[in-house]
């Protein structure tokens, strides 16, 4: 399992190397046929927390607004232990990140470089690889949080690109819903219900 895990992983890497991200298009992509796990969830619902727990490093942007403005490709993989945790972007091949800090400060830089400093969103995802003692060799797909206020089409743009992955037949859902709010109205459910009912 562990193997076909690794060659999965090392699959997504280069179809979004050669530009595929699993968008929609008219004809199925390889990346549609791998299996993944994307994470949905309102704005500020707590995703972040949720993924941060996962890997047991605070890594990903906050504040308040839309922060998740890219897809981000989670790849963890386990390393032998007492090795030294470190993470790598696919845009920023060979260049290891040892300070987690550093991790975030590149997740917003990179996003910046794509949509600008504005609010808009892309769909052209964030690929990043941590590698660490403490995690298990697991691909995560992080989404933009839905939203009901915002400038423009970005509410119905942010549907609209979370639908694209979590419809593929073989990703997983893993709806966050804060635990102060009410399951019968939350997002993540909703939208998880309609794509997938059981």
């Amino acid at each position: 399992m562990e193997n076909l895990i690794s060659l999965v992983n090392k699959i997504q890497r280069a179809c979004t190397a050669l530009g595929d991200h699993g968008e929609a298009t008219a004809l199925p992509t390889l990346w549609d046929a791998l299996p993944s796990i994307a994470v949905v969830g309102g704005q500020s619902s707590g995703k972040s927390s949720v993924l941060e727990s996962v890997v047991g490093k605070d890594f990903l942007p906050r504040g308040s607004g839309i922060v998740t403005r890219r897809p981000l490709v989670l790849q963890l993989q386990k390393i032998d232990e007492g090795s030294r945790e470190y993470a790598e972007f696919l845009h920023l091949p060979r260049k290891r990140f040892t300070d987690f800090g550093d991790v975030r400060k590149e997740i917003q830089d990179e996003t910046d470089r794509e949509t600008g400093r504005t609010r808009q969103i892309s769909s052209v995802p964030i690929h990043l690889s941590i590698y660490s003692p403490n995690v298990v060799n697991l691909t995560l797909i992080d989404l933009p949080g839905l939203t009901k206020v915002a400038v423009g089409n970005i509410v119905q743009d942010i549907e609209n690109m979370v639908r694209s992955y979590i419809e593929k037949p073989n990703c997983i859902i893993l709806a966050i819903t804060p635990a102060n709010q009410d399951l019968a109205t939350s997002d993540a459910i909703k939208i998880s219900r309609e794509v997938d009912p059981t």
